[in-house]
C-alpha cells in the first residue's frame, strides 16, 4: 500500500503547498487514502469551465446514460463483474509521468478557472495521474437531465517543468477527485476542500475547522495475513450535482479487484461534524479468508505514554507527540473499550475485539491541545476522528487492529476495519450500510452511552516510586486518567476498581480525584510474570461506582 498524497492533507489552506510526502508503505495495505489542502481561498465559480470529453480506452468501460444512475444499477454492474473473471486495468501510463519523482508530481497544478461547480454550495477539482496514482478512474456528472461523462483536458492542468510541452490526449483521464464544500450558508461561494477520492478504494473527509487526518476506504481485503493484502479499486464515480442550495452530496462507486466486485452509495453532508451515510453491496469472486468492512487507516509515531512496549526505541524529536490518532474505541452493548495505540514492536501485530453485535468503533485523535504536539504545520491537534455506525448488516465478527512498526510519519501504519464471523463465500453477496462521523473534541452524540472517556495513559518506572529491596526494575507503574459524565465530585467517594491481566498481575490500585481537571486518575502497578510470553501481554482496568459503570474499560498492552 504505497503512494504519495497528491498535496499535503495538513490544514485546510490554499491547495498544493506541501509539507511532506505522505507514502503508504507496501508492508501494511493501505494505499494512498486521498490528498490535497482545502481550498480557503473564494473559487471564481462563475469562470468555471464544465469539461465533458468522452474517455477513450477505459476499463471497464461505463457507457453513457439518458437517465441517472441509481445505486441498484451500479450493484448490477458489480454482480455481472463478479461473474466473469477478473480484468486488471491496462498499464497504459505514459512512461514519463511514471517516472515522475515526488516533487515533479506535487508541482503538477489544476488551473483554479477550471474548477466544476456543483451546484452552488459544492465545486469539483480533478487529480492527475502520474507517479504512483498510475490508474485511471471514470467520472460521470448526473443530474435530473441525465449522465454526461467527465473527461481529462489538457489545458485544465500546470504540468510543472519536469512535463513541459508536454500535451495528453482524453483518454488519459484522471486519478480521483476532490469536492469542496461552502460551509457558511451566508458566503455559499467560499468553498473549502473536504472530501478526497484517491488512490484503490481510499477517501478522506474532514469536518469544519478540522484538518486532513486518518483516511477511510471502501472495503479491506486479508489485511495483515500472510497470503497478502489485496487492493480494489474504485474504477468508476457518478456524482450527483445537488439540486438548489442542497447542503449535501451523493456519490456512486463502482469497485473492483481480485477476489470481489462491489456497488457503493456515498451520501455526504459536510459540517461540524461532516456525516457520510454509506451503503454497499458486494459480490465476492471467491472466498476471502478476513473482509474488513467500513476500514480506517491512520498514523502513530509516538505519544504520551512513551514507547509503551518493552524494547521499544524511544524517538528523539523536539516534539512530545506525533500521532493523527491516538486510540481505538469499541463500543458494544453495555461496554465501551478503548485501547490507546502502540508503536514499536520487532513486527506488526493483529488485535481483536469480539462484537456480537458492533454498536460502533473508531480510530479517534483525543488529544486535542496544541501543547502536547507543538507542531505548527503538521496541526495535530485538529486532526478528526472517524466513528462507524452499523446500520445493516455487520452481524457477529470483531474489530480488527492492525498496528506496524514505522519510524516515520510518512507512513500510515494503523488500519481498524470491522471483521464478520460469517465466511465470506463466493458467489454470496454481502448487503451493508453504515454511518460515517467525523469527530472532535469529546463527548459527541454520536458515542453512547454517556461513560468517562480514557483520556491520557501515562506509564514509567514503578521502583522509583515504590522502591524494593532488592530492586524490581520490570515493575512499572501506570496512571490511566478518565474525564468526562458521570464521575462523582465528592473526592472522598468510594471507587470500586475492575482489573484483568493476561500474564503477571495488576496490583494496589489508587483512583483519586483531579481537582484541576475535574477527572479520576487510577494508579495501578503491572508485576510481569518471570517468564514474559512472546507477545503482548493485555491490562484491562474500569472504574465503578454505587454498583454502576462510570467509564469506559481501559485496554492497553505490555
Amino acid at each position: 500500500m504505497a503512494g504519495p498524497m497528491d498535496a499535503d492533507p495538513e490544514a485546510p489552506v490554499a491547495i498544493g503547498v506541501s509539507r511532506r510526502a505522505l507514502v503508504r508503505g507496501a508492508v501494511r495495505g493501505a494505499l494512498a487514502g486521498s490528498a490535497g489542502l482545502g481550498v480557503s481561498a473564494l473559487l471564481d465559480l462563475n469562470a468555471a469551465r464544465t469539461m465533458a470529453q468522452p474517455l477513450e480506452n477505459a476499463q471497464p468501460r461505463a457507457a453513457p446514460e439518458a437517465r441517472p444512475v441509481t445505486f441498484e444499477a451500479v450493484a448490477e454492474r458489480a454482480e455481472r463483474l463478479a461473474a466473469a473473471d477478473y480484468r486488471p486495468q491496462p498499464a497504459d501510463l505514459p512512461p514519463e509521468l511514471a517516472a515522475l519523482d515526488y516533487d515533479a508530481f506535487q508541482a503538477i497544478r489544476f488551473r483554479p478557472e477550471g474548477t466544476v461547480p456543483l451546484g452552488p454550495r459544492f465545486s469539483l477539482q480533478p487529480f492527475h495521474r502520474g507517479n504512483l496514482h498510475a490508474k485511471r478512474v471514470e467520472i460521470f456528472l448526473q443530474s435530473r437531465d441525465g449522465v454526461r461523462p467527465f473527461g481529462y483536458d489538457p489545458a485544465s492542468f500546470d504540468l510543472g517543468p519536469a512535463l513541459q510541452g508536454r500535451r495528453y490526449p482524453a483518454s488519459l483521464g484522471y486519478a480521483g477527485f476532490r469536492i469542496a464544500h461552502g460551509f457558511d450558508a451566508g458566503q455559499p461561494g467560499n468553498h473549502e476542500e473536504f472530501l478526497v477520492f484517491l488512490g484503490a478504494s481510499y477517501f478522506r473527509i474532514r469536518g469544519r475547522g478540522q484538518t486532513y487526518g486518518l483516511s477511510a476506504r471502501g472495503v479491506a481485503v486479508n489485511t495483515g495475513l500472510p497470503q497478502g493484502e489485496e487492493f480494489p479499486d474504485f474504477t468508476t464515480f457518478w456524482i450527483d450535482v445537488p439540486d438548489g442550495d442542497a447542503g449535501a452530496i451523493t456519490i456512486l462507486a463502482l469497485l473492483d479487484g481480485p477476489s470481489l466486485a462491489g456497488a457503493y452509495r456515498f451520501a455526504v453532508t459536510p459540517g461540524d461534524p461532516s456525516r457520510v451515510a454509506v451503503e454497499t453491496a458486494l459480490f465476492p469472486r471467491r472466498p476471502v479468508a478476513a473482509l474488513g468492512l467500513a476500514p480506517l487507516t491512520s498514523m502513530f509515531l509516538f505519544g504520551e505514554n512513551g514507547p509503551a512496549i518493552r524494547g521499544a526505541e524511544p524517538f528523539d524529536d523536539f516534539r512530545p507527540q506525533v500521532h493523527d490518532s491516538d486510540g481505538l474505541l469499541v463500543q458494544t452493548p453495555g461496554d465501551r473499550l478503548w485501547r490507546p495505540l502502540v508503536n514499536g514492536r520487532a513486527a506488526p501485530q493483529i488485535s481483536s475485539f469480539r462484537a456480537a453485535p458492533l454498536e460502533g468503533f473508531g480510530l479517534m485523535q483525543r488529544e486535542r491541545r496544541f501543547a502536547a504536539y507543538l507542531d505548527v504545520q503538521a496541526r495535530h491537534e485538529d486532526r478528526p476522528g472517524l466513528w462507524v455506525t452499523p446500520t445493516e448488516g455487520f452481524g457477529a465478527g470483531a474489530v480488527r487492529l492492525f498496528e506496524i512498526p514505522s519510524r516515520t510519519e510518512a507512513t500510515d501504519n494503523i488500519v481498524a476495519a470491522f471483521v464478520p464471523e460469517a465466511p465470506v463465500a463466493a458467489g454470496k453477496p454481502l448487503r451493508l450500510a453504515y454511518a460515517l462521523a467525523t469527530v472532535g473534541p469529546e463527548p459527541v452524540p454520536a458515542i453512547a452511552p454517556p461513560l468517562a472517556r480514557v483520556v491520557s495513559t501515562r506509564v514509567g518506572s514503578a521502583e522509583r516510586l515504590r522502591p524494593t529491596n532488592p530492586p524490581s526494575p520490570q515493575r512499572r507503574l501506570y496512571a490511566i486518567d478518565f474525564e468526562g459524565p458521570g464521575l462523582p465530585e465528592d473526592p472522598k467517594a468510594a471507587i470500586d476498581v475492575a482489573l484483568s491481566a493476561t500474564a503477571g498481575a495488576l496490583v494496589e490500585p489508587y483512583a483519586e480525584r483531579v481537582p484541576q481537571t475535574g477527572g479520576w486518575r487510577l494508579y495501578v502497578e503491572f508485576r510481569p510474570p518471570e517468564s514474559r510470553p512472546a507477545g503482548d501481554v493485555v491490562l484491562r482496568a474500569r472504574l465503578s461506582h454505587a454498583g454502576r459503570v462510570i467509564t469506559e474499560t481501559w485496554d492497553a498492552v505490555a
